[in-house]
């Protein structure tokens, strides 16, 4: 009898190894179709991250130089597998809820669910800001004529100013992702609601700190990416709230 329960958990297990080394291998599949796609639309890629370039003033027609022979292969070897990575993303969570899912309790579930409908919006919201809104002005703040005479010239190297727009997006969508965790960390009694609102102030501190990391050194976009922060900071103690999460 004790045989045939240790056979059968045995079996339980290699089910969830197999089950497991599909969801790994349509993960893996993924990224590299999407490594794919993106070293052939790379030129389309670049042309969206290097665009705010082109409009300063000192630049001249060409803006951004390789500073080596290998610096343009290199730099689209590092971007395709950057974007292939984000690209398959909804692979890669797919396949993580594909997995857990049939163990989940409905409510877990529903968690999860909300959770990621959540995270979507926060990042579409982030990359809006931070694309369309605070690189635009940041880049043209810093290239002013305040900071750079009119009688010199930019030189500006291609890899570190395309990565310098690229991480700049990708840390916002990070940034974004936090109060999701805070509102799920009520949610599990790890932090209660009353300690988040004592400890208010210094939480607001710290999403400046985090701000003036991610973003570049001029006060407009430090405050641009922290006020939204903050925002979303007290909007998840009002739906810890509504949800008497954290109590």
């Amino acid at each position: 009898m004790k045989t045939e329960v240790r056979s059968d958990k045995y079996m339980h297990i290699f089910e969830h190894l197999r089950e497991l080394r599909k969801r790994l291998f349509i993960s893996l599949v993924g990224y590299v179709l999407f490594l794919i796609l993106a070293f052939v639309v790379y030129d389309y890629i670049v042309d969206a991250f290097i665009k705010f370039y082109s409009s300063i003033p000192s630049g001249g027609d060409n803006v951004l130089f390789v500073n080596s022979v290998v610096e343009g292969m290199t730099t689209k070897i590092k971007v395709s597998l950057l974007m292939g990575l984000t690209f398959s993303l909804p692979v890669h969570i797919y396949n993580s809820i594909a997995f857990v899912f049939p163990a989940l309790e409905p409510k877990q579930k529903r968690y999860i669910v909300v959770t990621l409908i959540c995270s979507f919006v926060l990042m579409l919201l982030s990359t809006y800001l931070s694309y369309f809104k605070i690189l635009p002005v940041s880049i043209n703040f810093l290239t002013n004529s305040g900071f750079i005479p009119s009688n010199v010239g930019l030189l500006l190297s291609y890899e570190t100013n395309l990565f310098y727009v690229l991480y700049f997006v990708f840390w916002s969508m990070v940034a974004f992702q936090l109060p999701i965790v805070f509102v799920l960390l009520m949610a599990f009694n790890v932090i209660k609601r009353k300690t988040a609102l004592q400890m208010s102030r210094y939480i607001i501190i710290v999403i400046f700190a985090l701000a003036a990391i991610v973003t570049p050194p001029d006060v407009i976009s430090q405050v641009g990416l922290a006020l939204p922060l903050v925002i979303l900071f007290f909007l998840a103690i009002l739906i810890a709230k509504i949800f008497k999460f954290g109590e």
